[in-house]
């Protein structure tokens, strides 16, 4: 879930920026039914012109400004040709870039219509949901794998790791293309890609070719995790964020939890384990046509690209143009924004070192899961595969318990902005944080407690624990994530591109040492040890909620 992806960030400064403004539209207001009355409409459209010059200069290979030295015209630039000099430059720039017409401009995608935001983010948050999905249905298949190709189940959960780290590469790459071309193209070259890598690895006839295609499948799939919360953002303005990520996160980790539920029964038939990854195919074809046919351009530079070409061809004065038309591909601001200065800001940064650690325990516990509720209810109640994988729906309806109290929570952060002049109160995010640092650790040692004493306690009793663990982890996380975002607004992309490499690294080694920790130390006492690391991180959102503002105004990165 790749990662959620560069996640809210967009992969770009681009996205944040447009978030700092703090300005809804009429829109938004209206569809949610909440007065408008409080808005300067001419403050807006300043805001929004201010804040497009602005992702204009943050975009990875922005122009550094427009002026010709004609002394190096000859050493750096062809000729003209036809024997003509080079023609001055337009008098006035500024005057030919075209903007968006005010605060209720109909281009703008945040005064969509309700039901094309609804259209566009289920069309999105399905494709979220098939890539997380088919992140986590092979692992049903891992046994009948070892067994077909002769390998140890060992090598065959690789399959499921590399997959994960497919969501940790994946990203440098949607990041900065959604930056230089919008949203949609990457996102229509992501789902293609994504399923066609599914059949890859359903016809292959090696062990060899499923690793390197379950790798490449989890990269192209990134693609989903980077573009779509930041699509998210374009249409859907600052005070209504936490909602959106709400949806996005259901998405994200329901989608992992129900894969095994229904991988089991296709492994368990006459379908066999391939039709595991023809499943996730066709669900990936279907996110593809859904975004042809069903989404339109989001990226509000972009969209004005696309204005400014339709300007150019009905006038015929080529001097109209967008700002994002001087974007050109940067590989030192590429490498910068998306290797040294996450590494910087990780290293650096005790907000963003802490809470990225503590947020991939998390996604480390998640994946983790997929390997130990088999040993609890398998190998351990006795229950047969299909069976056996069923305890998984306790999770999921814990997390969406765990939506429905951060959904609760975001009247009161809608208050606390406009007591704040419209401005984020980050450390608010962090209280159904805390509620899930108390819940977490009790679901974990109530299931493996319960789990491991199989001849006396009764299966329901380990399966409603998941409640508290699915609850626990979707509290932390999703709010977390957030709290990263509205903490360096700017910088959120270098943050989230931090957040995501570690948290991917610790998605795909958990289930890696899972078998044999759970058998050598016995469910009950590895159960203890992950109870334990979680009690310990347990301090660190109070800590940042009594501390945190301190801490962003002595930092560089995070705007206080």
């Amino acid at each position: 879930m790749a990662d959620i992806e560069k996640g809210l960030s967009s992969g770009s400064g681009s996205t944040t920026d447009t978030d700092q403004t703090g300005m809804e539209q009429t829109k938004d207001f209206e569809d949610v039914g909440v007065a408008a009355t409080s808005i300067n409409y001419e403050d807006v459209s300043l805001e929004r012109v201010r804040s497009a010059i602005s992702i204009a200069n943050e975009t990875i290979g922005a122009s550094p400004g427009y002026e010709l030295d004609y002394a190096k015209i000859g050493e750096t630039l062809p000729p003209f040709g036809g024997g003509k000099p080079f023609p001055p430059m337009l008098p006035n720039r500024e005057a030919y870039v075209v903007e968006y017409d005010g605060p209720n401009d109909p281009d703008h995608p945040q005064n969509y219509s309700l039901g094309k935001k609804i259209r566009v983010m289920s069309v999105l948050g399905f494709c979220t949901f098939s890539v997380a999905f088919g992140s986590s249905t092979f692992s049903t298949a891992t046994v009948v794998v070892s067994e077909k190709f002769h390998v140890s189940t060992v090598v065959s959960i690789i399959g499921t790791s590399l997959f994960v780290l497919g969501f940790a590469s994946g990203p440098l790459l949607w990041a900065p293309f959604s930056e230089l071309s919008g949203r949609r193209l990457p996102m229509i070259c992501g789902m293609l890609g994504f399923p066609i890598l599914q059949i890859a690895v359903a016809r292959a006839y090696d062990i060899q070719t499923i690793m390197i295609c379950r790798f490449f499948g989890g990269f192209f799939g990134a693609s989903a995790l980077t573009v779509v919360p930041a699509t998210f953002a374009d249409i859907i303005g600052n005070r209504w964020r936490g909602t959106a990520m709400v949806m996005f996160c259901a998405a994200v980790f329901c989608g992992p939890l129900l894969g095994p539920v229904v991988g089991s029964f296709i492994v368990a038939s006459y379908l066999g384990w391939r039709w595991t990854e023809y499943l996730v195919a066709i669900m990936g074809f279907a996110g593809l046509a859904g975004i042809v046919f069903l989404v339109d351009e989001t990226y509000p530079p972009t969209v004005l690209v696309h204005k400014a070409a339709k300007l150019r061809r009905l006038t015929g004065n080529w001097g109209i143009h967008a700002r994002q038309e001087h974007v050109e591909l940067d590989f030192k601001g590429l490498l910068e924004k998306n290797f040294s200065r996450p590494i910087r800001m990780l290293v650096t940064e005790p907000i963003l070192l802490l809470v990225s650690i503590y947020t991939a325990f998390i996604y480390g516990i998640l994946y983790l899961l997929l390997e130990a509720y088999p040993i609890i209810f398998v190998e351990g109640y006795g229950m047969k595969s299909t069976i056996g994988e069923l305890p998984y729906i306790g999770l999921i309806i814990g997390q969406l318990i765990g939506c429905t109290i951060v959904l609760s929570f975001e009247p009161r952060q809608v208050r606390a902005m406009a007591a704040n002049g419209g401005r984020v109160v980050p450390e608010l995010r962090l209280v159904p944080t805390i509620v899930g640092a108390m819940v977490l650790p009790i679901g974990l040692f109530w299931l493996t407690w319960t789990g491991a004493y199989h001849e006396h306690v009764h299966w329901i009793v380990p399966t409603v624990a998941g409640l508290f663990i699915g609850c626990g982890i979707i509290l932390i996380f999703l709010t977390s994530l957030t709290y990263i975002i509205e903490s360096y607004l700017m910088f959120a992309a270098s943050a989230m591109a931090a957040n995501t490499v570690l948290r991917s690294c610790f998605g795909a080694g958990f289930p890696l040492f899972a078998n044999q920790m759970f058998h050598t130390l016995h469910v009950q006492w590895a159960g203890t040890l992950l109870g334990c690391i979680a009690l310990v991180l347990m301090p660190v959102p109070i800590l940042f909620f009594i501390f945190g503002k301190k801490l962003r105004k002595i930092s560089k990165y995070a705007p206080a």
